[in-house]
């Protein structure tokens, strides 16, 4: 034990801070007894402090001598009695909650493991990864986030090394450096998305497991550490990658939205390593079953969060206003949102945690959305969420990707969903734009294995092709994976061009699976969280150029035009400005659509009509309409409504015709056997 001169910390500040001469530490436990913070050298020689002050639950010190870069960790003093929930071991070096800075992944090593029912007495510091005091001082040098509104929003969800990995013309690829470089800035831009969800980069565990069959953790799905940027990522070793980062995409005019996992941890269930939060106080991070030496796992990952504890809360809390103060992000998707509004008694949309988030002054500025379930009871809530949360919608994409696949009976479905899926969103206030519409994400097929395989294809994951989702609702056209078959292959892309037609022209906010656009493949794997490889690395020297200028065009039809974009929903009623409705239904004959249409289980065609909904202020009235076709069927000739005087209708989208210029039509309008079009009442 260190007999250096130590003085009080400051309790109100958590984790590691420079002040003055030295360094202020201080960590939270209830629980604890005793309390030490290890100091590591160059060599890793240990010196060991115990911290002489306790306000509360914190506990602190400030030692003089040391600065940014020095090496740490904690070791917690309590009773080891798995029974009432406790799981102290003195012997286990502790991550802080707090630190700004990681070292890496463990060295997996059995040290590493606090024991199940008695305690390992072996010392895991040797194998730990270590918390690094860093100062996250940014010069933003005057710039501004974008703040795109939602109703102007176009989501790219991307992973750090799969989007820059094989990038040309990048430096340090796989990086934050990579995802700010010129080419791939350049890629978004041109593309016209708004923002950029990455999948998790805060610091997170490659798992043992995976380890061991030669994997690792590629989407970054078991947090550790909720304040350090994921080490991996940082090309430079300074914590100032990532705000340089996002100083360039705010630069861009792109946003950065971070997919977060605040409803569990890296440490898993009662078999798993001691790394943090369990040794700190594994009472009070946690949610432990009616046998507190279990754990609540609504998750699916061994643990869950204890949000119900005001510190566990507010460390969440401090989290994210870091991120979206500290470090510059805009926004924040909830991975297994649905566990961060549980309680005792189930889901409450009013939990703490929600009320929090929108009582805060920063928070509640930044994009908010939810992924809309986990696995407990109750736990699928699309749509519950109160407002200004949006929720991926993982109806939308199941509906759209029936449609397209033929399946009877869906045009009823598809008009909910290009129309908002009022259904589950249209309650309380909330916009269309609630709902995050979805073809593709991370979790499952990329759109170019949607309408190449029918079936999964998981051999590659080491679980015998048994772990992944097994209904796709995808259709490999004919043969399945790769085809030189030209039918096959022009058939594909038709399919392709419809369904991102179709999310492009869906009231709501569009999210984009980062390599759709350039018919990225993961030869049909589903669940590639493992594959650190070409599997999930997109491929730039094949991309689809003609896909991907053919989403840029409809990217930027969508901009131009409002109606593709309310914030109010559509509901086929008069509109005070002029007594026309919004929303029209017509068959393809010019009529408009029946009860039976609607219940016509074969029926295969949609058409609406659209105009700016009824209850819009005159502001933002628009005297246009855009008529929409979606055609799953046969060749059929479209009969168009009537234009008052002085207008027409004018073609812009065709998906049968991808380069075909803007077109004035009369009357009819012939759409190819599955098809869209989008056309735009004009002034003649």
């Amino acid at each position: 034990m260190s007999d250096r001169q130590v003085y009080a910390g400051d309790p109100t500040r958590l984790g590691a801070h420079v002040v003055g001469d030295g360094v202020s530490f201080s960590v939270f436990s209830e629980n604890a007894e005793a309390m030490h913070l290890c100091l590591f050298d160059a060599d890793e020689r240990e010196t060991r402090i115990a911290l002489p002050e306790r306000d509360g639950d914190v506990w602190h010190v400030h030692v003089p001598g040391i600065g940014v870069g020095q090496l740490y960790g904690f070791r917690a003093e309590g009773p080891f009695d798995p029974k009432a929930g406790h799981r102290f071991n003195p012997a286990k070096l502790l991550i802080d909650p707090y630190a700004r800075q990681l070292t890496g992944q463990p060295d997996w090593n059995d040290a590493l493991f606090g024991g199940a029912e008695a305690p390992d007495d072996r010392d895991s510091a040797p194998f730990a990864a270590k918390s690094i005091v860093a100062d996250p001082t940014f010069d933003w040098g005057g710039g501004h986030a974008p703040a795109t509104p939602l109703d102007q929003t176009v989501i790219y969800e991307a992973h750090v090394k799969g989007f820059t990995q094989l990038m040309p013309g990048v430096d340090a690829p796989g990086s934050f450096a990579a995802m700010a470089s010129a080419p791939a800035l350049d890629h978004l831009v041109k593309l016209g998305v708004t923002a950029v969800e990455l999948l998790p980069v805060q610091a997170f565990l490659n798992d043992r497991f995976l380890v061991e069959k030669g994997l690792v953790n590629y989407w970054g799905y078991q947090t550790v550490g909720f304040f350090a940027p994921a080490p991996r990522y940082l090309s430079t070793g300074r914590i100032d990658e990532f705000q340089q980062m996002v100083a360039c995409f705010h630069a861009a005019g792109i946003e950065v939205i971070l997919d977060v996992v605040y409803n569990h941890t890296g440490e898993g269930d009662e078999l798993g390593p001691t790394l943090g939060f369990r040794g700190l106080d594994n009472a009070s991070y946690y949610r432990l079953a009616e046998d507190p030496s279990q754990y609540v796992n609504d998750t699916g990952t061994g643990n869950t969060l204890n949000l119900e504890h005001p510190m566990v809360l507010r460390m969440v809390l401090d989290s994210l206003r870091y991120w979206a103060g500290t470090m510059g992000v805009d926004g924040f998707r909830f991975d297994l949102c649905s566990t961060l509004g549980r309680t005792a008694e189930g889901f409450d949309r009013n939990a703490a945690f929600f009320k929090a988030l929108r009582q805060d002054p920063l928070l509640a500025t930044k994009k908010l959305i939810a992924e809309p379930w986990d696995i407990g009871p109750g736990g699928y809530q699309l749509g519950a969420y109160p407002p200004p949360f949006a929720e991926w919608n993982d109806q939308y994409r199941d509906g759209v990707r029936r449609f397209w696949r033929g399946d009877l009976g869906h045009v009823p479905v598809l008009a909910d969903k290009i129309t908002g899926s009022a259904g589950q969103f249209d309650h309380s206030g909330r916009a269309a734009t609630s709902s995050v519409n979805l073809l593709t994400a991370h979790d499952g097929f990329t759109l170019t294995d949607v309408v190449s395989y029918a079936e999964k294809h998981n051999e590659a994951n080491g679980e015998d092709n048994r772990d992944g989702h097994g209904e796709n609702h995808s259709d490999n056209m004919g043969i399945e994976g790769p085809t030189k078959d030209k039918q096959i292959l022009a058939a594909r892309a038709l399919r392709r061009r419809n369904m991102m037609a179709t999310l492009l022209l869906s009231q709501g906010t569009p999210m984009i699976l980062g390599g759709d656009e350039i018919g990225h493949s993961q030869n049909g794997n589903n669940n590639a969280y493992a594959q650190d490889n070409d599997v999930t690395w997109i491929d730039w020297a094949r991309a689809d150029e003609a896909f991907r200028a053919f989403t840029a065009r409809l990217i930027g039809f969508r901009k131009r035009h409002p109606i593709l974009r309310q914030k109010r929903f559509l509901h086929s009623v008069p509109r005070k400005v002029d007594g026309v409705i919004d929303l029209f239904w017509w068959r393809p004959d010019g009529q408009e659509m029946t009860r039976s249409d609607w219940t016509n289980g074969h029926n295969q065609t949609l058409c609406a009509e659209l105009r700016i909904a009824s209850g819009t202020p005159s502001y933002a009235q628009r005297e246009d309409a855009i008529y929409l076709a979606f055609n799953a069927g046969d060749a059929v000739a479209l009969q168009l409504p009537a234009c008052p005087g002085g207008f027409h209708w004018v073609r812009h989208i065709d998906t049968a015709q991808p380069l075909a210029e803007p077109k004035a039509v009369s009357g009819a309008y012939d759409l190819a056997e599955t098809a869209v079009a989008a056309l735009c009442m004009e002034r003649i």
